[in-house]
């Protein structure tokens, strides 16, 4: 006799599943994603900024048989700061932080950066040395003109009209 019951309700659950099922059929049969044309329109931003970094290297910290090769290395090492200064203002930095403490007072505290990207269109303002033993790069990066290679290779867009059948 519970066997019986068991399976009376279980059929009855059974029942509301597909009485749920077909309801959701009928339902979403009406609505198709098919019966529809979308047109779409590119999106233009109202204003460029213009984005400035500049980055520093050593001089005499740089691995080279002689002063002008560690010149040009300084070179290289400050315009790569400088990108990477363009990198943080665009993408951001992703901070990590870890403290430890013992005894109530902290005896380790750890903080560590990085930035990831990809910066194009970026130009060479200007390169000089700085007092002895420093030398600079100043970047520039104008949006528009990051703008204008991101739509030779995506074109921004967003719905402009919808037209059902």
């Amino acid at each position: 006799m519970m066997n019986c019951s068991v399976k009376l309700t279980r059929l009855a659950q059974l029942a509301r599943l597909v009485a749920v099922t077909i309801t959701l059929f009928i339902v979403t049969g009406c609505t198709s994603l098919f019966d529809k044309h979308v047109e779409w329109e590119t999106v233009e931003p109202t204003e460029y900024p213009v984005l400035t970094a500049v980055g520093y290297a050593p001089i005499g910290s740089q691995m080279g048989a002689n002063d002008s090769e560690k010149n040009i290395m300084a070179m290289k090492a400050s315009k790569l700061d400088a990108y990477r200064e363009l990198a943080e203002q665009v993408y951001g930095q992703r901070i990590n932080g870890k403290q430890s403490l013992a005894n109530m007072v902290i005896n380790n505290a750890q903080l560590q950066a990085s930035v990831e990207g990809v910066i194009r269109g970026a130009k060479v303002v200007k390169a000089y040395p700085v007092g002895e033993d420093t030398y600079a790069t100043e970047l520039q990066l104008d949006m528009q003109q990051v703008y204008n290679i991101y739509l030779s290779t995506a074109r921004p867009q967003r719905v402009k009209n919808v037209r059902y059948y």
